[in-house]
């Protein structure tokens, strides 16, 4: 049986590896790779292009992965004081492959800043800086790092049934996160109500996660997202 074909958005930052200093790249953590190659998929990586999205035809899915900030002049916002320089181009890549995949039916994962790429996608809005909302960290302590913190999930979510769940520790490192999902279901929440998990259970795979599952030792979701994939 042939692997399933997943594209991976990529990063597109200066970088720096041997005698090549501070080059743009096309870069992304080979967490997410390995998770995927381990759970039985070909991983082709997507640097951001703006022209069309017809490597869509060539995939059996995609996942969006984490990465800066999303522009909040995309959902009618200032950006906050906080926020990351924007990267334009890879946010205007990110929406139309989901879009695109969304038209397709195409099977999507979403990882922390794909997370917040779907809602704004589909007509939402983010909190740009967490702190100002909750007046702590808990979801953030230092760029770079992870906090661990429960969550919880609705009973009849995909992601409850992928996990065979309906709560789980997992790992954070934002400092934004989904404030209104657009037309996307909220299925999963922090304790302090932070939205963790949206889904439109309209179609085949359309998940997107606030946490990191690609740097965590469980791997029931990407597990799940390939066995689709390969449908």
């Amino acid at each position: 049986m042939s692997r399933p074909v997943i594209g991976l958005s990529t990063y597109l930052e200066p970088s720096s590896w041997g005698a090549w200093k501070n080059v743009p790249a096309a870069v992304v953590q080979h967490w997410y790779v390995e998770k995927l190659q381990d759970a039985g998929a070909r991983v082709v990586l997507l640097p951001p292009d703006t022209v069309d999205v017809d490597v869509l035809d060539r995939l059996d899915g995609i996942v969006l992965c984490g990465g800066a900030d999303v522009d909040a002049r995309l959902y009618g916002e200032t950006p906050h004081e906080t926020a990351d320089v924007p990267r334009e181009a890879r946010d205007a890549s990110e929406i139309a492959l989901y879009k695109g995949a969304m038209q397709r039916n195409l099977p999507v994962l979403g990882i922390c800043r794909g997370l917040q790429i779907m809602a704004v996608a589909e007509g939402g809005s983010l909190h740009q800086h967490l702190f100002d909302v909750l007046g702590d960290w808990k979801h953030r302590e230092i760029p770079g790092t992870f906090v661990e913190h429960g969550a919880r999930f609705a009973a009849d979510s995909k992601i409850a049934a992928i996990l065979g769940a309906t709560d789980l520790v997992v790992n954070s490192s934002h400092h934004q996160s989904v404030k209104d999902a657009g037309r996307l279901t909220v299925t999963g929440w922090a304790s302090d109500d932070t939205i963790e998990v949206c889904e439109d259970p309209t179609k085949t795979f359309c998940v997107g996660v606030q946490w990191h599952p690609e740097a965590m030792d469980d791997t029931r979701i990407f597990d799940a997202f390939v066995a689709v994939c390969r449908n």
